[in-house]
């Protein structure tokens, strides 16, 4: 299908210097056990990309490259007034060009979508959300529960090459 990567994955970046546990999933956890345990091969912001690459045409490049879009739901991106650039055209590909398949994780608790941007709300109305919850902390390498079973669900079937 000429794709490179099984899911791009969009998640708030932190500007401040400390360290969000946003980022620890997205950096250890998710390659741990999406990459290492499952096989699949996914395209983080920051992780690969290449440095001086033009942004905006490296984010598009990627996504069109994916088969799946993760977009990680926190208080920190739903209050975000703007979408990032790698949200909008993420949204733009799944919605517009019916080319991408969205993954919704909700890393806390979101109670009311309110505030939410209409495309992140009609994805919810149309499929859900997989939601992250706090007794996964404990034990988050665990590839056998029922979180990361969700997602596995939405991940494109795996091909064994020969």
């Amino acid at each position: 299908d000429g794709k490179i990567y099984d899911a791009y994955v969009i998640y708030p970046r932190n500007h401040s210097n400390e360290a969000s546990f946003v980022e620890y999933f997205v950096y250890q956890i998710m390659p741990d056990i999406l990459e290492n345990k499952c096989g699949y091969k996914l395209c983080i912001y920051g992780r690969d990309t290449y440095p001086g690459e033009d942004r905006a045409s490296a984010i598009e490049k990627r996504i069109q490259k994916s088969r799946r879009l993760i977009i990680l739901l926190t208080h920190q991106l739903i209050n975000c007034k703007e979408l990032t650039y790698d949200q909008h055209i993420a949204l733009y590909n799944a919605l517009i060009e019916n080319d991408t398949k969205v993954i919704l994780l909700e890393m806390e608790t979101m109670g009311t979508y309110e505030t939410l941007q209409e495309s992140l709300k009609y994805i919810i109305k149309k499929q859900g959300t997989v939601k992250w919850k706090e007794q996964h902390t404990v034990h988050p390498q665990s590839s056998n529960s029922k979180f990361w079973k969700h997602v596995r669900y939405h991940m494109p079937p795996r091909f064994r090459s020969s």
